[in-house]
């Protein structure tokens, strides 16, 4: 008999084994696959992006999907408390752009390594190859687990940390969801958020753009009426099946949602290069460099507006010849030219598939738990935290910041259940 069962050895199971442990209580980890906290592994570019240090405002700005059910969970445990918790755990944090938390050492297996280490030093049973088939329970509260071997295993409690369907290869396999269903929760529609964007436009399948990077540009999705959803100022990526790259990966949840409204339809992506312009500044812009090198190619002119790849695929859109002169263009193709690198917009066609995104949108209805405890309002004694929950954020740290204090609170509770 155990006090607490923990399913998932992931960032929110980790920690959840912890905080469990820390309460005294008899703690199993069940992790299905052959080594713990593999997503955490792999994670920000194997430097593991632990956390994020904006306040908790700019916190849950970056997480879209019901970021404000974490300010419940904040008043128990914060991104600062994280920092806290690892740098007692002897993994010192430095601060990188945008408040991103990342161990002193790059390295992610130095996060894994700390926390594996303070499970063992609080005697947490860990069993690893091990998968649940079934949560165990009556109609009041959860017994234990049933694994896929048979073998019953009875606990106080039971946290589910399971994670979602993004990134599968580190076991995310969506398990949770018919298990949560079953002890009475709502699982919400899952699609894929954070994820790589497809368009059938000519010039993405005759891949003339393929691997060219634009820096720093305004992305924008725009709905049906043409009016902007998202803007987001990154960088981006054209791809041999259509764009990617940070400001694409923000952007992507808002296209799959409009694809929803519309019926499946082409969205339309705006994608504004020169971000301190409007379409008269820049066409104004563009006659004084003109007016300054009259004899010069425009393609020369205009050279340091973008990269060459991107302005001569502009320029021919709007049938500018790169090779001519101030004096042989018309005032009509400048501003033409103006336009696109303003507003250039072109139509996407869906995004890659959950199993290629880096987060999952949609999952356990935030409303069925308890913001203070992440107990479910359904069952005694079960938990849930981590990405199975229905909250999902931009990479940047956030996801795993709102895995790491849900999980931490989860255990919590879970370790002091009466």
């Amino acid at each position: 008999m155990y006090d607490v069962i923990v399913i998932g050895g992931g960032p929110s199971g980790l920690m959840a084994a912890i905080a469990a442990g820390e309460k005294n209580s008899r703690v199993l980890l069940i992790e299905k696959g052959n080594k713990l906290g593999k997503k955490l592994a792999i994670s920000g570019g194997g430097r593991c992006n632990v956390t994020n240090r904006l306040p908790v405002e700019e916190i849950v700005k970056h997480i879209p999907g019901n970021g404000r059910f974490l300010y419940g969970p904040f008043t128990v445990f914060n991104n600062e408390d994280i920092i806290s918790f690892f740098e007692g755990l002897g993994v010192p944090l430095k601060e990188e752009d945008h408040g991103r938390m990342f161990p002193q050492s790059n390295r992610a297996q130095d996060v894994v390594n700390a926390l594996v280490n303070e499970l063992k030093r609080l005697n947490v049973e860990v069993r690893l190859q091990t998968a649940v088939s079934k949560m165990l329970m009556d109609d009041e509260k959860i017994l234990g687990v049933r694994l896929e071997n048979g073998e019953e295993i009875r606990s106080k409690a039971v946290v589910v940390a399971v994670g979602g369907k993004a990134v599968p290869q580190t076991g995310s396999t969506g398990d949770g969801y018919p298990w949560a269903e079953r002890a009475g929760h709502t699982v919400t529609e899952l699609y894929p958020t954070e994820v790589p964007v497809i368009s059938n436009e000519p010039f993405i399948q005759s891949k003339e753009l393929q691997g060219l990077a634009l820096r720093d540009v305004a992305v924008s999705v725009l709905n049906s009426k043409g009016k902007s959803l998202v803007t987001h100022q990154l960088d981006m990526l054209f791809t041999h099946f259509g764009v990617s790259g940070p400001a694409i990966l923000r952007c992507s949840q808002f296209i799959v949602k409009e694809r929803k409204k519309n019926g499946g339809a082409p969205v339309q992506l705006r994608i504004q290069t020169l971000t301190d312009y409007n379409e008269e500044t820049c066409y104004q812009y563009l006659l004084k460099l003109l007016k300054e090198d009259p004899k010069k190619s425009v393609k020369n002119v205009w050279k340091n507006l973008a990269p060459e790849r991107w302005l001569l695929f502009l320029m021919d859109r709007v049938g500018i010849d790169s090779s001519v002169t101030s004096a042989e263009l018309s005032q009509e193709k400048i501003r033409s030219f103006a336009h696109e690198l303003v507003s250039f917009t072109m139509n996407v066609h869906g995004t890659q598939p959950l199993e290629k995104a880096f987060v999952t949108g949609g999952g356990v209805s935030v409303k069925e738990v308890e913001p203070k405890t992440l107990a479910s309002k359904k069952k005694k004694g079960l938990y849930f935290c981590g990405e199975i929950l229905d909250i999902h954020g931009y990479t940047g740290g956030y996801n795993i910041t709102s895995a790491l204090v849900t999980g931490r609170i989860a255990g919590m509770s879970a370790g002091s259940m009466e």
